[in-house]
């Protein structure tokens, strides 16, 4: 009975411990100039007070892509797991996601509704095994309307883009 009882407790606390995921704040943004042209992305993740930035772009590329290679750097710099609000000004990742689109464009070879390839496949197949690690939850916000956090990732991503523009 004593093994039963401690087994019991050992089992309550590993489903404890499981339920113990971080939840972080991340903040997302895209800018681009010519679009296709030279483009950058924002972010920032917040835990505990803390905060980091990453930043990074591409000479030639799409406001999509920055948008959608924004939220794949910041969930990719996560070390474990983690409960993930992302607030994001972009309705293609948003609506892509929480509509479902890109899981039917995946289950159609990356064809969608309209029988016209899907744009970005490479980066929607580097995001969607992030989606599966990390619990998402989308937030997505107006852009360029005074959101602190979003115009930070803006003025990280157009700082990038303009690097990439010499």
């Amino acid at each position: 009975m004593h093994f039963s009882v401690i087994s019991a407790i050992l089992s309550i606390t590993e489903k404890w411990e499981a339920k113990k995921i971080k939840t972080i704040e991340m903040f997302s943004d895209g800018a681009c100039s010519g679009n296709p042209g030279p483009g950058g992305y924002g972010v920032i993740l917040r835990y505990a007070g803390k905060e980091k930035e990453l930043s990074g772009g591409e000479a030639m590329t799409t406001n999509n892509r920055m948008e959608l290679l924004g939220v794949i750097e910041g969930l990719s710099a996560l070390k474990e797991p983690c409960r993930v609000l992302l607030t994001t000004d972009s309705r293609y990742v948003v609506d892509s996601v929480t509509k479902g689109w890109v899981f039917g464009w995946k289950k159609r070879g990356w064809i969608k509704a309209d029988k016209k390839p899907a744009l970005n496949v490479d980066l929607w197949e580097r995001l969607l095994p992030l989606l599966e690690k990390h619990e998402v939850t989308f937030n997505w916000v107006k852009g360029h309307a005074g959101h602190p956090e979003n115009e930070r990732c803006d003025r990280l991503a157009v700082e990038q883009r303009d690097r990439y523009a010499k």
